[in-house]
């Protein structure tokens, strides 16, 4: 069947390609040198921050081996990074920066990593907007680390001087780049009394990788999101004036269809524009949580869209019915919501915290992205379930077509068959919604673990949440009430023995013309 035979849907899908436009990458990634530094005045009151570069710069040092040569102790030296590098400047399109930390360690007889180190880091975050005025503090913290490196060939004096291998580690998360120049300074303090920052090996130098979102890309989704917000509040408010016309109250699905609507403009509305101009540093979790209500929302919708539209069901209509589908749905948000206000929620106050940071919060963090993508999985084999089960039964009342008129007959043939691509794209947007939520928590962990990194583009980006968006405005459009009336004037040849099953079939598809005809009661149901 052409385009012409299920136009409403050829019109409303056909521009999802148009979302898979080329778009500059999500995220950059920068590498630095942290730059040695000397501390001479630590009993100093006001805090000096210690530049790498440029007329202000700190007494630098080549290597630890100068420090030895110069008698300079370890807990004299400062690791200065600027971020970002020379003749560069950071904006607040980039929206949001993670900083990942990786120690350059030497392998020796007699100083070797110990099983279990564990760095300690004294760190100190300041900003400034220009390149004369003083640095203001943003942030301090006293952090642990725990190392995970492994030596690449035997412990040997032969091999003395060979690096470690060592994973990644999180170090800070902003969540706003409202300024233009940033400066860490890191100090390791070694304490062998107490034990602090010894067995740690040799440290040669230490490195961080900045990422950022790219302002290309954040242009190109502000630019989406206004469109698509704009897009999804004139159907909604169109969708809810057909129902409002109705002379009865509005159906359990169509208030669902309507809640939908309002999650999806939740989620759409571009409040992002003031984080240029403001040091919102809550913006990433407003997001996450904004993320989480459409989810549980998108979910929730489609189990009562399949349970409305199952005939063998008794009862409909009510909310109450689908509690134990539902239940569980509500229950997992919340428990995402919790996570999420374990780390990024404690970031809001100190942005060196990171859940990633100790083994328990590893563990756990990593439990949840496992339980989470199964749980979704199962979510998804469970909706085909009660996708196959709609389809059974529509296809079992299809035998009451051929004793209809041919009008009639080809009306229902018609709703059929668009009911059923609907049920198919419905199918569609759920494994795309699952690939991409098990995507997007790999691919926000992968750096926190260090080992596989999954590489997600624009388009998919984009993609996604266009699909979201095209799929919430085609079931709004869908099924809104319909002004048309299919049947009054058949003859009563329709309305005789097969009445029962033409209701009943009628009552299952909820026709893509509007669910008009859901509760009508004619026929044999009528006089029961």
């Amino acid at each position: 069947m052409g385009c012409t035979s299920f136009r409403s849907f050829c019109i409303i899908l056909s521009p999802t390609f148009l979302l898979f436009f080329p778009a500059p990458s999500p995220t950059t990634p920068r590498t630095y040198l942290a730059t040695k530094c000397v501390d001479t005045g630590k009993n100093q009151q006001e805090t000096k921050w210690f530049m790498p570069w440029g007329p202000d710069q700190c007494d630098r040092l080549q290597s630890f081996d100068d420090a030895m040569a110069k008698r300079i102790e370890a807990n004299d030296i400062v690791f200065a990074v600027h971020i970002p590098s020379s003749k560069n400047e950071m904006s607040p399109w980039f929206q949001f920066m993670l900083v990942i930390l990786q120690f350059d360690i030497a392998f020796k007889m007699n100083n070797q990593i110990e099983e279990g180190a564990v760095v300690n880091i004294d760190v100190s975050l300041a900003y400034r907007d220009d390149t004369v005025s003083k640095w203001t503090k943003m942030a301090s913290s006293f952090e642990q680390r725990r190392l995970n490196c492994s030596f690449p060939t035997a412990k040997t004096v032969e091999n003395e001087g060979r690096q470690y291998d060592c994973d990644l580690l999180p170090f800070m998360e902003l969540g706003s780049v409202a300024h233009k120049y940033y400066l860490l300074n890191i100090r390791l303090p070694v304490n062998e009394r107490k034990k602090i920052n010894v067995g740690l090996g040799e440290i040669k130098d230490i490195h961080l990788v900045s990422i950022h979102q790219n302002g290309g890309f954040t242009k190109v989704w502000f630019a989406m999101k206004t469109f698509l917000t704009a897009s999804i509040l004139i159907i909604m408010i169109w969708y809810w004036r057909r129902i409002s016309l109705l002379t009865r109250a509005p159906v359990l699905l169509e208030k669902v269809i309507f809640a939908l609507g309002i999650s999806m403009t939740f989620i759409n509305i571009p409040v992002e524009w003031f984080s240029i101009g403001f040091d919102w540093t809550w913006m990433l979790l407003f997001g996450d949580i904004r993320q989480g209500i459409f989810y549980s929302m998108l979910l929730s919708f489609w189990i009562i869209f399949c349970g409305e539209h199952l005939m063998d069901q008794m009862e409909r209509n009510r909310f109450s019915v689908y509690w134990k589908q539902v239940g569980p749905i509500v229950f997992g948000s919340f428990c995402l919501f919790i996570f999420d206000m374990c780390e990024r929620g404690v970031q809001l106050t100190n942005p060196f915290y990171s859940i990633w940071a100790s083994d328990v919060g590893t563990e756990l963090a990593m439990a949840f992205i496992i339980v989470a993508g199964i749980c979704a999985c199962l979510y998804f084999l469970f909706l085909c379930f009660m996708v196959y089960q709609v389809f059974r039964n529509i296809s079992g009342k299809r035998t009451s077509l051929p004793a209809m008129s041919k009008a009639r007959r080809l009306h229902y043939e018609g709703l059929i068959f668009r009911f059923k691509f609907l049920m198919l794209v419905t199918l569609a947007c759920a494994a795309m919604t699952v690939i991409f939520f098990i995507i997007s928590q790999v691919n926000e962990g992968h750096w926190r673990w260090g080992e596989h990194t999954v590489q997600v583009n624009s388009a998919f980006f984009t993609g996604i949440y266009g699909m979201w968006n095209l799929y919430v405005f085609a079931i709004m459009f869908l099924y809104a009430p319909s002004h048309k009336r299919y049947g009054d004037e058949q003859s009563s040849g329709d309305a005789g023995a097969n009445s029962g099953e033409d209701i009943q079939l009628t009552t299952t598809i909820t026709h893509v013309d509007g669910p008009t005809e859901i509760y009508k009661m004619t026929g044999k149901e009528a006089q029961e």
